[in-house]
């Protein structure tokens, strides 16, 4: 990297550092395509609205999801729903479990809607096939 920067080595790392303390860079992680892989998990995307507490706002509710191990993911948005969950389990019945047991009965939850991922064309930035070969076809008159 420092190379790359044109900056010195201690320089660099000491930057790095900075940047994990601070929580700026929250982690390294290889991302797979689950598609190729021999086991498959199911993930979903899970629209959550939630009535806000008063003083607390989203958070609390936020932080009760977070802390399940199914949940992979938790953004709050704007729009229709307030919180998108993404979850992985290793089937459709365990992700409805964890919605009709887990996630539906918290305080705060007034509607859940659950949307299974199919297919994965682009993860975090990286298209999930490679380029198609196009080839230019000769046509003679």
């Amino acid at each position: 990297m420092a190379d790359i920067l044109g900056e010195k080595e201690a320089a660099v790392k000491s930057a790095v550092e900075e940047l994990e303390k601070s929580k700026t860079v929250v982690k390294y992680a290889a991302i797979l395509n689950t598609e190729v892989l021999p086991e498959k998990n199911v993930q979903a995307l899970i629209e959550v609205k939630v009535a806000p507490q008063k003083l607390k706002g989203f958070e609390s509710c936020a932080e009760e999801i977070y802390n399940f191990p199914e949940v992979q993911s938790l953004y709050l948005m704007s729009g229709g729903f307030d919180l998108a969950v993404f979850v992985e389990d290793k089937d459709i019945g365990a992700i409805a479990k964890f919605v009709a047991e887990k996630l539906s009965v918290l305080d705060g939850i007034v509607g859940v809607a659950t949307h299974f991922i199919l297919k994965k064309y682009k993860i975090e930035g990286q298209i999930t096939r490679p380029a198609p070969a196009h080839k230019r076809e000769i046509i003679q008159a």
